[in-house]
């Protein structure tokens, strides 16, 4: 590795950026491939059947033989389409969840490289500014199918993810609030440690979710518009089988269907990894000792194990939350969003302002 050492500070943090990267998309497209047998397996679960258990030991190399499937399986383009938004809609709809991997801090670092791709000190605001695009993909397969049921699915798309955006973006004002930052790593670190104003036998972490309850409804708000923001049940509106046959991607077959399904999944993945981030301390975890920046390699490892670990746990309650609830009707998705959870939202960002306020005067 002596030629590395031998390359200028630019070109060495260009060549750490661009292996970090690929490593977190491998890892994203891993982890895309095994949530959807997780999914497979839990929902055989629940409804008392076995799942998928022939390919290979445990039906473990399923996800490669859908991954063939997709790859080879007769690619069908209706002549009624229209084709450039057609065409165009399903890398729209993968490209926002590959996108936020860059400021989404993994862990705390590996040697002297940190474990983020891009530490921006507004990496929310990033990280809402490219979710945003996502509708747009929807939209475009609505429109670009050129056919009843996945208009009506783009649509509806549109205004439920433009509806609950709003309420994502207000339920985490509280936490800039408590935090004083916009950086997703400084949140973590801000994390770090139990709570100070309990016992030190009852070593509760001084995650976000335990601060306060101003803090812990921002969670719960966000938790409910990342549900509707990643199409999944029980807001899986512009879906809905029964009512509109598969919504948005019914015309759509192959590959392109499978970025569809892949883009879905990731944008879950990516729900988890931000509700880690802002809520239960990322890579932190106090009862070991593993709170503080890694000070060696081994513990550089383990913080990005912990930080999976967290994440999987929410996938795992994402999969048993479809297989668990019914779908909400729209009227009462949107009712729930602009009636109910809007006007929650902002009286919490008042009373933590009011709170903090108090509090830096007493």
């Amino acid at each position: 590795m002596t030629w590395l050492h031998n390359l200028d500070a630019t070109t060495q943090h260009l060549i750490f950026t661009a292996v970090k990267a690929v490593a977190a998309f491998s890892v994203l497209m891993f982890m895309v491939a095994y949530t959807v047998l997780v999914e497979r397996r839990v929902c055989a679960f629940i409804q008392d059947r076995i799942g998928p258990n022939r390919a290979g030991p445990f039906g473990l190399l399923q996800p490669a033989c859908d991954a063939i499937k997709a790859f080879f399986k007769e690619e069908m383009v209706p002549a009624h389409v229209r084709k450039v938004f057609y065409l165009l809609a399903p890398a729209i709809v993968m490209a926002p969840a590959i996108l936020n991997l860059a400021v989404i801090p993994f862990g705390s670092n590996l040697g002297e490289q940190p474990m983020v791709l891009a530490d921006l000190n507004v990496g929310i605001l990033y990280v809402f500014g490219i979710v945003s695009l996502g509708v747009y993909g929807i939209v475009l397969a609505g429109y670009g199918a050129n056919s009843k049921y996945p208009f009506l699915g783009g649509i509806r798309s549109g205004a439920q993810l433009i509806s609950y955006e709003i309420v994502m973006g207000l339920s985490l004002i509280p936490i800039f609030l408590f935090v004083g930052s916009l950086s997703l790593r400084e949140i973590v670190g801000y994390q770090a440690g139990t709570v100070a104003w309990l016992p030190a036998w009852l070593p509760l972490p001084n995650w976000l979710v335990f601060q306060s309850p101003m803090t812990f409804l921002a969670f719960c708000l966000f938790l409910a518009a990342a549900f509707a923001e990643t199409n999944r049940t029980p807001f899986d509106l512009p879906e809905a089988e029964q009512e509109l046959a598969g919504g948005y991607n019914i015309e759509y077959s192959a590959i392109k269907f499978a970025l569809f399904f892949m883009g879905e999944y990731a944008a879950t993945i990516i729900a988890s990894c931000l509700l880690v981030t802002l809520f239960f301390g990322g890579w932190t975890l106090p009862w070991f000792g593993w709170d503080q920046p890694a000070a060696t390699l081994l513990s550089g490892v383990l913080h990005i194990g912990i930080f999976l670990g967290k994440v999987f746990l929410f996938l795992v309650m994402f999969i048993w939350v479809r297989w668990m609830w019914p779908r909400f009707r729209y009227d009462q998705l949107m009712k729930l969003g602009w009636l109910r959870f809007l006007p929650i939202a902002l009286a919490n960002i008042v009373v933590t302002a009011i709170w903090l306020w108090w509090r830096s005067g007493n």
